[in-house]
């Protein structure tokens, strides 16, 4: 895929990053090279490659399902902008 300045530009416009003009010619080109990175990464072979989340195995600790806070309405509710009752009051986001 080639990426040229009218791409680098909808890009931008979209990310809403101003950039000169005379940059857009040069992003294109770092972009490209980028892209023909990622192109040689498809070429490993990575078959019975198990997917990892960390170079470490690490075994997260597990914490006791437990109420710390929360059993005073007042205090929970003291910083909330607006409240009916024992309630948080927020904005309808659903039409």
């Amino acid at each position: 895929m080639a990426i040229d300045a009218a791409t680098v530009r909808k890009v931008a416009r979209l990310a809403r990053i101003a950039e000169p003009e005379e940059k857009l010619e040069g992003l294109a080109k770092e972009l490209n090279g980028i892209m023909a990175w990622i192109e040689q990464l498809n070429e490993v072979d990575t078959d019975g490659v198990e997917p990892m989340t960390s170079a470490v195995h690490v075994a997260l600790p597990m914490r006791g399902d437990v109420v710390t806070d929360g059993g005073d309405p007042e205090v929970v509710l003291s910083n909330a902008p607006k409240r009916a009752g024992n309630f948080f009051v927020v904005p309808k986001v659903v039409e």
